[in-house]
């Protein structure tokens, strides 16, 4: 596990340090006078001024960070400029680089596994995309090991396999759905699931989620099983909302129209058709939530 103010700290501060550094020698400031300013050592100065430290050619050479150097250096030898003032418009510059730029990508570099995300990285945005698509994972992950671990669960798997998923909370597209890769399976009477969650894995169930999001329902998470009389029964008995659709007209039309008078089901079903399985859609909030209403049926 790498941080991103590990990056920070060995490739990006000891090249800003050392390039303003040179740029106050080069102004006249006496090595006493830039270890005073800069907060360090004077044998520190001395290394920088030395080229004694390492520097990370992509930080040296980033137009910002060049402009802000020469711009902290006129304003702390003229006196313009405080020390207070210097480090908050460093740790502006900090702060902007980490933001899906430069410090992103070293990062990312430093550490692999964030080059599985898409888009632009910002680790520290609580609400930002990376943490957003990881808990959504995780939400998963989780709820396939509850599957794994639910006793009669595999003998709730339709013909066609089950997959349990869920989706960003502005999700327009299969590509915004967390599912298993493949199907979970059942395999002499066990759930087998044949991989983690990925983004983008899941046709069926997915676009089954989103047509019901698309008719209005608030769920963000769907796991299929399969159909029969009792199963919905059941459903019905524990104090869910089933709403039935047409298997063989186009799924998100055939959706939209049964969710007209109830946008908010908790259940999801159609009763087959020709070449077509039966099956029973389970939504809710998150993947925690489809699951546990498998301890109903199970």
């Amino acid at each position: 596990m790498k941080f991103i103010e590990e990056v920070v700290v060995e490739d990006f501060l000891p090249t800003f340090r050392s390039m303003l550094a040179g740029e106050l020698r080069e102004r006249g400031l006496t090595q006493s006078e830039v270890a005073e300013l800069l907060g360090i050592s004077q044998s520190a100065v001395s290394k920088y001024a030395h080229g004694d430290v390492d520097i990370n050619d992509s930080v040296a050479d980033d137009e910002r960070v060049r402009e802000t150097v020469e711009r902290l250096a006129d304003g702390l030898e003229t006196g313009d400029m405080s020390r207070v003032q210097a480090l908050v418009e460093a740790e502006i510059l900090i702060r902007k680089l980490e933001r899906g730029d430069l410090l992103a990508n070293l990062h990312e570099a430093a550490f692999p596994p964030l080059s599985e995300h898409e888009g632009p990285l910002d680790i520290h945005d609580p609400e930002g995309d990376l943490r957003t698509t990881e808990r959504v994972l995780s939400s998963v992950r989780r709820g396939v090991r509850t599957l794994e671990n639910t006793s009669g669960f595999a003998a709730l798997i339709p013909a066609v396999g089950s997959n349990l998923v869920e989706a960003l909370p502005e999700a327009d597209g299969i590509d915004d759905v967390a599912a298993i890769p493949g199907r979970i399976l059942d395999i002499k009477g066990q759930a087998t699931v044949p991989g983690d969650p990925e983004f983008g894995v899941s046709e069926h169930v997915a676009s089954v989620l989103l047509a019901a999001r698309a008719a209005g329902s608030d769920a963000r998470a769907a796991l299929n099983v399969r159909y029969d009389e009792d199963v919905v029964a059941k459903l019905d008995a524990a104090g869910y909302e089933t709403v039935a659709f047409d298997a063989e007209a186009d799924v998100e039309s055939a959706i939209v129209e049964a969710l007209e008078s109830n946008p908010q089901p908790d259940v999801l079903y159609q009763t087959g058709g020709f070449g077509i399985e039966p099956v029973v859609y389970l939504l809710g909030a998150d993947a925690g939530v489809v699951v546990g209403m498998v301890r109903d049926l199970a």
